[in-house]
């Protein structure tokens, strides 16, 4: 495997002066994980390879997911089975092969609420899910009782349910897992840029032939030049096809999704939920010391950067997960509320939730190649069809994708590590649950954060108000995974912004003290730092108490972006 690449300071200025001299086969407009896809895929055929996100890697739905790799239940009903055999192969890649330490398996009761014909069609369905995916790593479905059902989720109200049935999907911290994907396009040769933003394309007659680029931090812009550009911008995919002068072979539509998290100990149970809905399904999602409750489906035409989530959103998810429990979750449980965008294909129907899930790529014209749709659990596929598509304007002999055999930067070696939990403890003088946290957040990288600290021992000291994370993750963040400001730390390198009750205020101006020095951070800067991610969190909270969408987003866009207020740094080495 490539060594990993240090997405520092010096990393990113280098990055920089490279977009300005060199002409790249392909220029990936996107960095979430489907842009991180397209670059890793993209540099491992050997093609030169430059990625630029327009604010931070996986912040927009990359970090806004159900965080699932998973088939996909209900597109059984729906017959689409080519999508749900897809899904559960990469599903089985991901657990096995390129991500096992960052991809875990995950139970899931699903109630039974009727009698006679329901058992046997749920279970009908389960057997396909069980065998579609081809070889697996995860148990195969088992039925239960309502008694059997109750005794591994006593949560559930007796009258919820006739019996149940427990079947096995996957889950991954999507921001991680979309950071690691673009550490590890880095480390097989792609350049990587956050905070670089395409203001316009350039053309040499009806073909595009690369893009203007402006550096979010500075203002500075540079030409890039490159033989295709691939457009993965997920719900601003029909900006740049306008961009470019076209109409684009097809439409995308947001649908925003709505999540809640609550303590683990608010609902008694060892398996995760699956509960049908009027209109789709409700996940309850076994989240280490936390649950996550979504998600919702509803047209969005707002502000696409900072989706809100409003008071009905989560009246909605309370309202459907209580018809299940004896004791109702209130808004007083709630510690984190997110909300995301999917990109959905526009169709005939009006319901966002009917919209197809798969995905479309296509060449409007030369030199642009656009990919929308799908969904988290098939990125690679996707990215593997938009490299193919790229081929008409890259030229040349280009060979077959081989990201179905690439790890992901930090699972070599995983396994071994995991057998070496108790060792690895005592020379860290961590508790093992402190390194089993680091092992599946870092996987083999966790090296690099034990060489930070060789000489530092504060650095394993927990953050001040969310204390499952330590300090020295805070500074790996930004002198290892490119983060840029306080929201990129709090919100996505670590997921503190949705896991505590106060949401990262109360480690934030102890994680700027922190990474400032790195940055170059001035007392005044890690104050404003601060002063940022407060209002931010403030907006948030303000726009969860209304009920319309419209006052919702108004609430959430008066805490101005970090990301506009421009700064000039001096980073070091600390």
């Amino acid at each position: 495997m490539t060594s990993a690449v240090r997405l520092d300071a010096e990393y990113r200025s280098r990055a920089w002066k490279r977009l300005a001299e060199k002409k790249f086969d392909v220029l990936v407009v996107g960095g979430g994980v489907t842009g991180a896809g397209v670059a890793l895929d993209a540099a491992t055929r050997g093609l030169s390879t430059a990625l630029v996100e327009q604010r931070d890697f996986g912040s927009g739905t990359s970090s806004r997911s159900s965080k699932l790799f998973h088939g996909g239940l209900r597109y059984l009903e729906q017959m689409n089975f080519d999508l749900v055999r897809e899904a559960l192969k990469e599903r089985e890649l991901m657990l096995t092969r390129i991500a096992p330490h960052l991809v875990k398996p995950v139970p899931f009761l699903y109630p039974l609420t009727g009698r006679g014909w329901e058992r046997p069609y749920v279970t009908a369905g389960l057997t396909l899910y069980d065998t579609m995916g081809g070889a697996r790593s995860t148990p195969r479905h088992k039925q239960l009782t309502r008694t059997g059902a109750l005794r591994i989720a006593p949560s559930l109200r007796r009258d919820a349910l006739t019996g149940a049935l427990l079947y096995y999907d996957a889950q991954a911290d999507d921001a991680r897992h979309t950071l690691t994907t673009v550490r590890t396009a880095a480390a097989y040769g792609a350049w990587v840029l956050a905070s670089a933003r395409v203001v316009d394309l350039t053309r040499a007659g009806e073909r595009i032939v690369g893009a203007v680029v402006e550096d979010v931090e500075t203002g500075e812009r540079v030409q890039v030049q490159a033989s295709v550009v691939v457009n993965c911008t997920g719900v601003w995919t029909d900006d740049i096809q306008t961009m470019a002068g076209g109409r684009g072979r097809f439409h995308v539509r947001a649908s925003k999704g709505v999540h809640i998290v609550v303590g683990r100990d608010r609902i008694n149970s060892e398996t995760g939920l699956i509960l049908r809905t009027e209109t789709s399904v409700l996940f309850v999602i076994p989240w280490g010391t936390h649950w996550i409750i979504g998600t919702t489906d509803t047209d969005w035409e707002l502000d696409r950067s900072h989706p809100s989530a409003t008071r009905a959103d989560i009246d909605y998810l309370l309202e459907h997960v209580n018809a299940v429990l004896n004791v109702p979750l209130t808004h007083d449980d709630i510690q984190g509320v997110y909300a995301g965008l999917r990109p959905l294909l526009s169709g005939e129907s009006e319901d966002t939730s009917q919209l197809s899930r798969e995905h479309a790529v296509a060449r409007p014209q030369p030199g642009l190649v656009s990919i929308a749709g799908g969904k988290y659990t098939t990125y690679r596929v996707m990215a593997a069809d938009a490299v193919d598509a790229a081929r008409a304007d890259v030229g040349g002999d280009v060979g077959e994708s081989v990201t179905e055999h690439i790890p992901l930067s930090g699972a070599e070696g995983y396994v071994a590590l995991v057998n070496q939990i108790d060792r690895l403890a005592r020379h860290q003088d961590l508790p093992v649950w402190r390194i089993t946290h680091l092992l599946d957040r870092y996987g083999s990288l966790v090296h690099e954060l034990f060489a930070l600290a060789e000489d530092d021992r504060s650095l394993y000291d927990p953050l001040p108000g969310a204390e499952e994370y330590l300090t020295v993750e805070a500074l790996y963040a930004v002198t290892h995974e490119g983060a840029l400001h306080l929201d990129d730390v709090l919100a996505r390198r670590t997921r503190i912004s949705i896991e505590t009750p106060d949401r990262g205020v109360q480690c934030a101006e102890a994680v700027a003290r922190v990474v400032g020095p790195v940055l170059g951070w001035d007392d005044a800067r890690q104050l404003e730092e601060v002063e940022r991610y407060r209002a931010r969190v403030e907006a948030e909270r303000e726009s969860q108490k209304e009920l319309a969408d419209s006052e919702a987003n108004a609430e959430r866009l008066s805490a101005p972006d970090i990301r506009r207020i421009p700064v000039s740094r001096a980073p070091h080495e600390p």
